[in-house]
């Protein structure tokens, strides 16, 4: 430190603190938002401190000094840790027998107009048509919007009669019992069918855990009432908590084959995430590439996924940059020997 100039030494500082924020987001997947919420909003931030450590990684090994070994060392304490931000290489595997499962949280089909596009219920309509998935779930889905998806089963349910906003499963393949987990206190919800596939009957759930909120215009981390931000992003974490019990509790319930999809509205770096994918494939992990970026932000945040049980084999991954939503839609497709 003694031979750094002052602007180094200033940079280092910044450094340290960005480095140790990074090292302890490490222990989020382990502790319960219930036990400490402010904590679990450092997991929104984990790719941001990845990039920006990378960046001092960067700029010591330039200027040849040793004080790169700080985010050298903790970054790769998380390379060996964390669960992958970026995949260099996709998998995509031949097989006929495999099924194709999008998972995709439309904002109501842009029914309140948040993008100055009329024809955004069209363009998705004609995203799901050129894609075909077997089995397609739907988060924030309105029954007032008219649309035809052109599949012959279905489970659509909605919070009340009166309120037509809910989750939606369709399936080419005969759905033999459906449910809804009924959250309390929340307009979100978890939903479940069973759906024949030849002589394998598969469970599927479509979650949309807690809503943190986040927008993608200037109105969150850059408003003027952070601590009320905080407050919103602490009351959703515990909520989600609290649904992840819920889903995890009716989970265990089924030994079969299983698909577990939706918008977690949290990162892969968090307890939630940790919590339902235990014991689980991830098909981005095992077949994606890249970011796997889901959610229309100023860095790579992925919430939503598509999960299996650990006998499923996944054929490949694709997210897609469609402008339609806040949500990118996610598709995979996975078999089962």
């Amino acid at each position: 430190m003694k031979k750094l100039s002052i602007i180094n030494k200033i940079i280092y500082f910044v450094n340290i603190i960005l480095a140790l924020l990074l090292l302890a987001s490490y222990l989020l997947p382990f502790i319960s938002p219930e036990k400490l919420p402010i904590l679990a909003v450092l997991s929104l931030f984990v790719p941001f401190l990845i990039f920006v450590n990378i960046i001092f990684a960067v700029y010591w090994l330039l200027t040849v000094k040793k004080q790169i070994l700080l985010s050298l060392i903790i970054l790769l304490i998380g390379w060996l840790t964390l669960t992958p931000i970026y995949k260099f290489l996709d998998k995509k595997i031949i097989s006929e027998n495999s099924i194709s499962v999008m998972s995709y949280n439309v904002r109501l089909f842009n029914l309140w107009d948040w993008k100055d596009d009329k024809k955004i219920p069209e363009k998705i309509n004609t995203f799901i048509q050129e894609k075909s998935p077997d089995i397609l779930l739907f988060q924030d889905y309105h029954t007032l919007v008219n649309q035809d998806f052109k599949y012959k089963y279905y489970y659509i349910k909605t919070k009340g009669k009166k309120n037509k906003i809910g989750l939606a499963i369709f399936s080419k393949f005969l759905i033999i019992n459906s449910g809804s987990l009924d959250l309390k206190n929340t307009s979100n919800n978890i939903i479940f069918a069973d759906i024949l596939k030849g002589n394998d009957t598969i469970r599927v759930y479509n979650i949309h855990l807690q809503s943190l909120k986040l927008k993608t215009d200037k109105e969150n981390f850059g408003q003027e009432n952070s601590e009320k931000l905080v407050t919103t992003l602490e009351e959703g974490f515990k909520k989600q908590v609290s649904q992840t019990k819920v889903l995890l509790d009716h989970e265990k319930n089924w030994k079969g084959k299983k698909i577990i999809a939706g918008d977690f509205n949290n990162t892969s770096f968090s307890w939630v995430y940790t919590q339902i994918s235990k014991g689980k494939k991830d098909t981005f992990i095992e077949a994606g590439k890249g970011f796997g970026k889901t959610f229309d932000y100023r860095f790579p945040m992925r919430i939503d996924y598509i999960l299996t049980d650990e006998s499923a084999e996944t054929i490949e991954f694709s997210s897609f940059h469609q402008k339609n939503s806040d949500h990118f839609p996610i598709l995979t497709s996975v078999n089962w020997q």
